[in-house]
């Protein structure tokens, strides 16, 4: 089966409210719809181009952010966990992502769907990352999502979770600050992260696989991207962060996302792959 990621039709996408530092309604344009139309179809077209399907979510008026599906859940081995959202203004978005897994689950790429408890806060694969090499998820707390999260993630894919809270409102999701690459290297922004996250973090990864990326790195959304096999898909990326990637071995896949980085977003954020598996098939993690 081919990698297969979860997109969201751009036609309805703008910043037109603020709930995170990156987002400025008065800066936001027509001539940005437009690059943002341009933009979504550009990453999808580098997607497929790496051997990937994609599979595309209608708009919703009036749920602009509804673009960013890695929100929409968690999802491992055929088991999607849904998103809760903490801001309203983005709590709309919780139903049609409902119905867009109950029509993957009924067309068999999903085959169960799991509610969070009640009155928990968590926003998908945004704050809950699966490491292959490790055969962890690392989750994100302390901006959008609980810390009780983990436990819940660890328990519903019976794989263990590495609680990292978050500094930063800037970086309000691990995805902005935190991705692990498919060769065991982890490209992370250790200023987003508190003492003790960061503890955790030097723990876990060897030095020679941690990525420290830069100020202008993280700025740029670059650590928001999307990794598949040795192809790394980012947002426009400085020249030194390209060489460092290049070195070891990936090949890397830059796309103009502006518009999208207005409302703080990216190329990992406006994805969600749907066919992770915790081992291949007949092997134990």
């Amino acid at each position: 089966m081919a990698p297969t990621f979860l997109m969201t039709d751009p036609g309805h996408f703008d910043v037109s409210y603020t709930i995170n530092p990156w987002m400025s309604p008065a800066a936001w344009t027509p001539a940005h719809a437009r690059a943002a139309r341009a933009g979504s179809a550009a990453l999808s077209w580098a997607l497929q181009a790496a051997g990937a399907r994609v599979e595309m979510v209608p708009a919703v008026p009036g749920l602009p952010d509804l673009v960013f599906p890695a929100n929409a859940a968690v999802v491992l081995d055929g088991v999607a966990l849904l998103a809760r959202f903490r801001h309203p203004e983005r709590q709309g978005e919780e139903a049609p992502f409902r119905a867009a897994f109950e029509t993957l689950k009924r067309r068999g790429w999903i085959d169960r769907i799991v509610e969070l408890p009640d009155g928990l806060v968590h926003e998908g694969a945004g704050d809950a990352l699966w490491d292959e090499t490790r055969g962890v998820f690392w989750t994100g707390h302390g901006q959008r999502s609980d810390a009780a999260a983990a436990e819940v993630i660890a328990r519903t894919f019976g794989r263990p979770a590495v609680a990292l809270e978050l500094a930063s409102p800037h970086f309000y999701h691990l995805d902005t600050c935190f991705r692990p690459l498919s060769g065991g290297e982890v490209l992370y922004y250790p200023q987003a992260f508190t003492p003790r996250a960061l503890a955790a973090i030097e723990a876990r990864i060897a030095p020679a696989d941690r990525l420290i990326a830069t100020r202008q790195d993280a700025e740029a959304l670059c650590v928001n991207a999307v990794c598949l096999g040795r192809t790394v898909i980012m947002a426009r990326a400085p020249a030194e962060l390209k060489a460092r990637i290049e070195a070891r071995g990936y090949t890397l896949v830059e796309v103009d996302l502006a518009p999208f980085i207005l409302s703080g977003g990216a190329a990992f954020c406006m994805t969600l792959r749907l066919d992770l598996v915790s081992a291949p098939q007949g092997v134990p993690a």
